[in-house]
């Protein structure tokens, strides 16, 4: 299984772990995302506001209880992105991108070799003015240190879309108490 079908499975595998030891789950889709209509992804800022919403569901639900949030990439970033980051009590972030350059780089360069540093330009150009959103505020290295409940960041060592040193940096700019945890060949 590749991209966001194993994804997918991954979080909903996570979700089933974390019921069966007693926890409430909340698992969501976002817009034009996984089984949700609409029109385009916003890179986490609009998804931002849809992760807001199931916090306010949630917290509806579970009375004064603690509510932590997982964010695996494009859930991370809408962990941090958009007005605030979420009002959780702690947040856990895994294989989630710096910066939407970066992101993009990555992926280009895999794809194209260095061709994709000469493309990756071409392509972030056309963000601002199709989503509607600056390109800074689509930085979750610039979000988190709005953050300021425990963070445990989680990354693999040789993660090619989302590079061991993006999740270095995004670590070095949390709020304490943090952790960072590379899974060694993830």
């Amino acid at each position: 299984m590749h991209g966001i079908r194993a994804d997918r499975r991954q979080m909903m595998d996570r979700a089933r772990f974390l019921r069966a030891a007693g926890y409430s789950v909340l698992s969501i889709d976002f817009q034009a995302h996984g089984e949700t209509q609409g029109d385009s992804i916003t890179f986490g800022y609009l998804e931002s506001f849809d992760a807001r919403d199931a916090m306010a569901y949630l917290r509806s639900r579970v009375g004064g209880r603690p509510v932590g949030v997982i964010g695996f990439s494009l859930g991370g970033a809408a962990a941090l992105l958009g007005p605030s980051p979420l009002q959780a009590d702690a947040v856990v972030l895994e294989a989630v991108f710096s910066t939407l350059e970066q992101a993009v780089q990555n992926r280009m360069v895999r794809s194209f070799g260095e061709f994709g540093n000469i493309i990756t330009p071409l392509l972030l150009i056309q963000v601002p003015p199709r989503v509607g959103i600056p390109l800074d505020d689509l930085a979750p290295i610039l979000a988190i240190t709005q953050l300021h409940v425990p963070v445990m960041i989680v990354a693999g060592t040789d993660d090619v879309h989302t590079l061991a040193s993006e999740s270095r940096a995004l670590y070095a700019e949390a709020n304490e108490p943090k952790m960072l945890w590379m899974i060694e060949g993830a």
